[in-house]
């Protein structure tokens, strides 16, 4: 039994731990294209189609909220002001056609205007023709393979896995800096407002691509393609991670995608096509002298 002497210093001792600890988490910040502190609403959109989520999201509330109010204030005032206690006796019917066909009907063009509202978005979402740039998207355990296939960059590859610093961090329990378990060795490079095409797959378990200020997700299936788009309209750094539960390191498969300039994209693409021939003509060499 826990006296009352010893309660002040039980929570003089939490405060304590807690303080000791504050150092860790107090000192993050919001992390743009990223999660924010206290985060209760969505990521800031960066695609017309998060724009579009976003507004449904909204929406689809304020009229379940509507709904929720208008059910239960008919409700409770039905008990308090027809209660047994002021008089009111018990109506004796068996069936109104009348109740049945409003409570048939208003819910039903209630679903009809909620699912015309989302079906633009939902077909928008699955149109990824006439697409400036196709990326496969490659699922591992446990990092992201990126494959440029079609556009400017055609060609070009590579891995993308979580800083070492980072999982370092975490495996010492020194969470730091705002992008702590979201920094990348390679990130995505795509151009704003281009139409990027992702084809995604997986090499061993289901993974999934995802990006919330793009309102992309997207599953990635062993021996099956799927695709998804986006067009950002902004340049920036923009995080997700993978959101399939996909084993032991779910935790360290962020993802990273860089929107920069047309001109800086096609610098990149240079720099990389520069340093992959650079690779094929060392090869050679290496093979000649061993």
């Amino acid at each position: 039994m826990t006296t009352t002497r010893t309660q002040p210093l039980r929570r003089a001792a939490l405060a304590l731990a807690l303080a000791a600890g504050a150092p860790a988490w107090a000192q993050v910040a919001s992390l743009p294209g990223g999660p924010a502190v206290n985060q209760l609403n969505l990521h800031p959109p960066a695609t017309a189609i998060a724009e579009q989520q976003q507004w449904l999201h909204w929406m689809m509330l304020i009229i379940c909220l509507t709904i929720f109010v208008a059910v239960f204030g008919v409700m409770f005032y039905s008990i308090l002001k027809h209660r047994k206690s002021v008089g009111h006796k018990a109506a004796h019917f068996h069936e109104s056609l009348s109740v049945e066909v409003a409570w048939t009907v208003v819910p039903f063009v209630i679903v009809i205007l909620m699912g015309a509202m989302a079906t633009r978005t939902v077909v928008a979402q699955k149109d990824t023709s006439n697409a400036d740039i196709t990326v496969k998207a490659t699922g591992y355990q446990w990092f992201w393979g990126y494959d440029y296939l079609k556009g400017e960059g055609e060609g070009i590859g590579f891995l993308s896995r979580l800083d070492p610093a980072h999982r370092a961090m975490s495996d010492a329990g020194a969470p730091a800096g705002d992008d702590y378990l979201l920094k990348v060795d390679n990130p995505l490079v795509v151009p704003v407002d281009r139409k990027v095409r992702v084809i995604t797959t997986a090499s061993d378990v289901i993974h999934a691509w995802m990006v919330p200020s793009f309102g992309v997700k997207q599953d990635a299936i062993p021996g099956f393609v799927r695709d998804t788009w986006f067009r950002a309209s902004r340049t920036g750094d923009f995080y997700g991670q993978c959101a399939e539960l996909c084993g032991k390191e779910h935790a360290y498969m962020p993802i990273h995608v860089k929107v920069v300039t047309a001109d800086e994209y096609s610098a990149w693409v240079a720099a990389q096509r520069k340093a992959a021939q650079a690779g094929a003509d060392a090869a050679p060499a290496i093979v000649a002298a061993r």
